[in-house]
């Protein structure tokens, strides 16, 4: 498959890249991307959650009142889960929710991600280019001109572009990635993947063929 590219501005150049079939072009794993992807989300999880049980709760233990002779029913203390200030019966407690998944079904997964994409014509290639200093304006005027405003788009660089990145804080909608560092969950999210030529070359040779 190959696409054109689009230069800086948005605009198009007679030129265009050649996408490795070995990662845009494989039998898509819905299994691997559900895997890969709740992995992502649950390693995310702080898993700090608690609640207060009754040996924690603030209260006197005192017996509430004498066991018969009242007409009620047998109370011990006010820290009994029963009773509105008393505590949580089998409440959350921190735990962690991480958990692993081979690398080989990792790689699986973003290569069916990445061929979603693809068969969707929702990938875009633009030259390599880089910013002296973080300029909003000019990644706006990129989006504009490959007509993606207002979508939700994945813009993957080929290096570690500090200024590039900072300069998509600000764009609603834009997540500002190192090709090397994409996750599918990255990828599935996003409406549109645009990928500097450099970020084509690195996913080749991070997920092609000698990765299988």
């Amino acid at each position: 498959m190959k696409l054109k590219v689009f230069k800086q501005d948005g605009t198009t150049t007679k030129k265009s890249v050649a996408l490795d079939e070995a990662v845009f072009a494989v039998e898509p794993n819905d299994h691997a991307i559900w895997l890969d992807v709740r992995r992502i989300q649950a390693n995310g999880r702080q898993g700090t959650h608690k609640s207060k049980e009754r040996g924690e709760v603030a209260g006197s233990t005192r017996k509430l009142y004498r066991q018969k002779g009242t007409g009620n029913a047998r109370a011990g203390s006010a820290k009994s889960p029963i009773r509105k200030s008393g505590g949580t019966i089998f409440g959350p407690r921190p735990r962690n929710y991480t958990f692993k998944i081979n690398r080989k079904t990792q790689l699986v997964a973003r290569r069916s991600a990445l061929t979603y994409k693809a068969k969707g014509d929702a990938i875009r290639v633009v030259e390599n280019f880089s910013y002296e200093a973080p300029s909003t304006s000019d990644l706006k005027g990129l989006l504009s001109g490959m007509e993606l405003a207002g979508k939700s788009v994945l813009l993957l660089t080929g290096n570690h572009e500090s200024a590039v990145y900072r300069s998509g804080r600000n764009v609603p909608k834009l997540t500002v990635r190192n090709a090397s560092e994409v996750s599918t969950l990255d990828v599935m999210k996003a409406q549109v993947v645009v990928m500097q030529v450099g970020a084509v070359e690195t996913l080749a040779s991070q997920l092609g063929a000698a990765k299988q």
